[in-house]
C-alpha cells in the first residue's frame, strides 16, 4: 500500500526531532456484514477501513499520529504531526534499512469470503434462522447476523523490520426469543474462526439456530436461581469469559507495567490451585483470536501464563516490554490504524485437567451447573467481577436438576484462581469481541468444565 521507499521517508521524519523508536502501521480491511429479521435479510453492509498509523517512543514516552490520507503529502503531514509532538529538537537514531520478510502463513483459506456471493451468504442465515424456528413452535423471534472480515496489514519500524499479513476471519450469530403465556426468554449462539467461507463446512448454520432456539426454550421454563454462595461447576467453551476478563488482562503488560494489576510483581508466585494451568496461543490454525503476526510485526506465540497455579509469564508488547524489562510476546493488537496498539490476549484457556467430567458434577451436593455464560464487568485492579448465567442447572445429590434463570456469578479473579479445585478434559472455546484500550479485537476463551468450590451466586433469595 505504501512503498518501500516511502515508508523509510515517513520513519525518518518521526525520529527526526529526538524519537528513539518510530514504527508505521498500515492496512486495508473490508468487511461484510448481513442482518435477518424474522426471516428476512434486513441490511447488508460492506465496510472498506484504509489508513497509516505512525508511532514514535522516547523511552517510555509514546507518541502517535493516524491519518486515512494515503496522498504522499497526507502521509508526510502525518509524520511532521508526530515529529512535532517529540519536539525533542535533535536527531533522533539511525534507521535500519528496511528488509522485507514475511513469516510463514499457518491460517490458510480456502474460500475468501470476498469471492462469495451475497445470495450465498444470505442462504447461510436463512437456514440457521429456519432451524431455530422450527425447533419449537414457541419460538416467536430469530434473529441473526453473518460477518467476514478481510485485513491486510503492513508493520515497518527504524530496527528495520517490514513485514505484512493478512487476517480472515468469519461468524454466524443467531438470537432466538421464546414466549409461552405472556413469558419471553432469550438464547444466544455465535461461533466463528480465523476461516473464510469453508467455516460452514465445520459448523453447520442449522446447528447454530438450533442451539439458540434450545436455550431460549430452556429459559423459558426455569425458575429463578436462589442466591448464596455455593459450589458452581462452569462449563466448557465461552465459560472461559470468567478467566478471560477477571484474570487475563490482570496478566497483561498494558496493566501489569503500570503497576495497575493485581498481578503486577507476583511471577514465580502460586497464585493459583495447583490444577489450574492457563495458556495464551495466537498460533492456533484457523483460531478466532489468532494471527501470524501481531500489530507491531513480531510472531505470534504461545505463552503459558500460569503452570500447575504458578504464574510464570505476563503477555507484552513493545512499550510494555520497555516499562518492564521483559521480552515482547507477539501479544500486540488493535482494532484498527486509528489505535495505537497494546498487550491484549489471543486464544486465553485454561487447559485439560485430570479430573472426571462426570466426577466434577457427582462431586456437588448442592450447587449451580452453569451450561452457558454472558458477559459482565470487571475491575482490573481489583480483579471483581459479576457474570451473567444464561443457561444454568441447580445439582443436588450429584444429579443436574431443573434449569434456573436470572443466576450470575460474583467473586475476584484472585480468589476464583484459588478456589478451581477440579479441572475436567473437554477442553472448547467461544468465541467474542474484547474491548480495551486499543479497541475491540476478536479473542477465543475457553476452558474444560471446572468446579469452583465455593462462590457467589447472585438471584433471588
Amino acid at each position: 500500500m505504501i512503498s518501500k521507499v516511502l515508508l523509510e521517508e515517513l520513519l525518518d521524519i518521526a525520529v527526526s526531532t529526538g524519537a528513539d523508536f518510530a514504527e508505521v502501521f498500515t492496512e486495508r480491511e473490508h468487511s461484510n456484514t448481513l442482518r435477518l429479521v424474522s426471516g428476512k435479510v434486513e441490511s447488508v453492509k460492506d465496510l472498506t477501513i484504509a489508513g497509516t498509523g505512525i508511532r514514535a517512543f522516547c523511552g517510555t514516552k509514546t507518541y502517535y499520529a493516524s491519518t486515512s490520507d494515503f496522498s504522499r503529502e497526507g502521509l508526510l503531514r502525518c509524520a511532521a504531526a508526530v515529529a512535532g509532538a517529540v519536539g525533542e529538537g535533535k536527531r533522533g537514531i539511525s534507521r535500519a534499512e528496511l528488509k522485507k520478510d514475511n513469516l510463514g502463513d499457518v491460517h490458510a483459506v480456502t474460500r475468501h469470503p470476498d469471492a462469495v456471493e451475497t445470495a450465498e451468504k444470505a442462504d447461510v442465515l436463512r437456514e440457521a434462522a429456519s432451524a431455530a424456528t422450527a425447533t419449537d413452535s414457541k419460538i416467536v423471534q430469530v434473529t441473526g447476523m453473518y460477518l467476514d472480515v478481510d485485513r491486510h496489514y503492513t508493520v515497518a519500524n527504524t530496527e528495520g523490520l517490514y513485514r505484512s499479513d493478512r487476517k480472515t476471519r468469519t461468524r454466524l450469530a443467531v438470537s432466538a426469543v421464546a414466549a409461552d403465556g405472556g413469558e419471553n426468554q432469550s438464547g444466544f449462539f455465535g461461533p466463528g474462526a480465523g476461516m473464510g467461507f469453508e467455516f460452514f463446512e465445520k459448523v453447520s448454520p442449522a446447528s447454530v439456530g438450533k442451539c439458540a432456539a434450545e436455550q431460549a426454550l430452556t429459559n423459558l421454563r426455569a425458575v429463578y436461581c436462589p442466591a448464596g454462595v455455593m459450589t458452581v461447576a462452569i462449563e466448557n467453551g465461552f465459560g472461559g469469559v470468567i478467566f478471560h476478563e477477571a484474570c487475563g488482562h490482570s496478566l497483561e503488560a498494558t496493566s501489569v507495567g503500570i503497576g495497575a494489576s493485581q498481578m503486577a510483581g507476583k511471577l514465580g508466585q502460586k497464585i493459583a490451585n495447583e490444577k489450574v494451568t492457563a495458556i495464551d496461543d495466537g498460533t492456533i490454525p484457523g483460531a478466532w483470536g489468532s494471527y501470524n503476526m501481531d500489530d507491531e510485526g513480531n510472531p505470534s506465540g504461545r505463552i503459558v501464563l500460569i503452570e500447575n497455579g504458578v504464574l510464570k509469564n505476563y503477555m507484552v508488547d513493545r512499550l510494555g516490554s520497555r516499562r518492564m524489562g521483559m521480552p515482547m510476546t507477539g501479544s500486540s493488537r488493535r482494532e484498527n490504524y486509528t489505535y495505537e496498539p497494546t498487550s491484549r490476549m489471543t486464544n486465553t484457556f485454561i487447559a485439560n485437567g485430570t479430573d472426571k467430567n462426570e466426577d466434577i458434577i457427582a462431586s456437588i451436593e448442592n450447587g449451580l451447573y452453569a451450561k452457558s455464560m454472558g458477559g459482565g464487568s470487571v475491575n482490573p485492579l481489583t480483579g471483581e467481577f459479576n457474570f451473567a448465567v444464561t443457561e444454568g442447572y441447580l445439582v443436588r445429590n450429584g444429579k443436574i436438576c431443573e434449569p434456573v434463570r436470572g443466576a450470575s456469578l460474583i467473586g475476584t479473579g484472585a480468589q476464583i484462581l484459588q478456589d478451581i479445585d477440579m479441572v475436567g478434559q473437554n477442553l472448547a472455546t467461544g468465541q467474542g469481541m474484547c474491548g480495551s484500550s486499543s479497541g475491540s479485537i476478536p479473542t477465543d476463551v475457553g476452558q474444560p468444565l471446572i468446579r469452583v468450590k465455593k462462590i457467589t451466586v447472585g438471584g433471588r433469595s
